[in-house]
């Protein structure tokens, strides 16, 4: 018992640590995206059609990223969630046992 206890907890631990680490990525990539969309429009001296493209395009790129881990961060708890909940239920079943004769038909009691 003490060995599942153990592995749930390091389960635990590495899903923390995903998360944590997964979310660092993002926070980092936004903001290296946000620093280098600022400092273009800074350099464009105020052409003011492609400053629009520059945050534009800024804006798509932090939204594609940050839904994509919101996106697979989602789908992997539901599926880690269906596993479980299926594993829990096939212990929580209870176990067959070999199947009891049967009685004979009617018709071959008597013999």
């Amino acid at each position: 018992m003490s060995g599942d206890q153990d592995r749930v907890s390091q389960d635990v631990e590495l899903e923390k640590n995903r998360a944590r680490y997964g979310l660092l990525a993002v926070v980092i990539s936004n903001l290296s995206i946000a620093g280098v969309a600022m400092f273009g429009v800074w350099q464009l001296d105020g052409d003011t059609s492609v400053i629009i493209g520059v945050l534009t395009a800024a804006f798509t790129a932090v939204s594609s990223m940050t839904t994509a881990y919101l996106g697979i961060k989602a789908v992997s708890n539901t599926a880690k969630s269906i596993v479980s909940s299926a594993a829990a239920a096939a212990a929580a079943a209870p176990t067959q046992s070999a199947p009891a004769e049967t009685a004979a038909p009617p018709a071959q009691r008597g013999q």
